[in-house]
């Protein structure tokens, strides 16, 4: 299953009043699997970058003069996606950003990003997850233990690569079982995960068997639980 987290950075809020996207970063996922293959690329909007947006992303006019347009770069990112399943978190946003840049473009060479991809909205998995609680990217990496200490400013990439963690562990298979200190309340009651082992990293465990001594205790703890709860003992009875 091939998989790809994707974030974007815009110049505004609303592509219907003219913004643009001005960084695209994907990652691949492959069986739940980071493969290392990303797509990342800055895009010049051929418009201002309003300077609340600015502030959200850090990314200035001045940086993108010289990069490419969304339409020199439109069909190396559709051989990157074509196929693959997307991880969005708020996904109309993006979604909605992509499908303004494919209609604006390639005499309608393309249709909808969905055509071509399915999609996961992250934001809608966290609030079934986690209802009434915050769940931006910030508050998700607090509650499942990922490190975005270097996340001062959005960016595409940086953010893809958070969510991908995220996603993971959010959908499970991908967080060893603690029963000490892996996980703790915060103020709120929400469980915070504070240690997180990839599967990765397990090694593999010897099978201790029970020797004959132990199995013979074993059976004798049993018959007494048996007699105790006259007959009722639910491990001797046949399943």
């Amino acid at each position: 299953m091939r998989q790809i987290v994707l974030d974007t950075e815009t110049t505004g809020l609303e592509p219907s009043k003219g913004h643009r996207i001005i960084e695209i970063g994907c990652v691949e996922l492959e069986n739940r699997k980071l493969t290392g293959r990303h797509y990342h690329q800055y895009i010049q909007p051929e418009r201002e970058i309003e300077a609340q947006a600015m502030e959200v992303h850090g990314i200035t006019n001045e940086y993108l003069k010289g990069k490419p347009t969304f339409v020199q770069i439109m069909d190396e990112f559709m051989a990157f996606v074509d196929g693959a399943e997307l991880i969005i978190h708020n996904a109309p946003f993006d979604v909605g950003f992509i499908n303004n840049e494919l209609a604006k473009y390639g005499d309608k060479k393309y249709q909808n990003i969905t055509h071509y991809c399915g999609v996961i909205d992250t934001l809608v998995m966290a609030r079934q997850k986690h209802p009434g609680q915050k769940n931006n990217l910030d508050a998700l990496c607090k509650r499942y233990g990922v490190d975005n200490s270097q996340r001062d400013l959005h960016g595409a990439l940086l953010d893809s690569e958070i969510l991908a963690d995220v996603y993971l562990l959010m959908t499970g298979g991908q967080r060893a079982l603690s029963l000490s200190s892996a996980s703790s309340e915060d103020d709120s009651g929400s469980r915070q995960v504070t240690g997180i082992r990839r599967l990765a990293e397990v090694p593999n465990l010897p099978i201790i068997q029970a020797s004959p001594e132990e199995l013979a205790q074993h059976e004798q703890k049993l018959a007494a639980i048996d007699k105790a709860s006259q007959g009722q003992c639910v491990w001797l009875k046949p399943s």
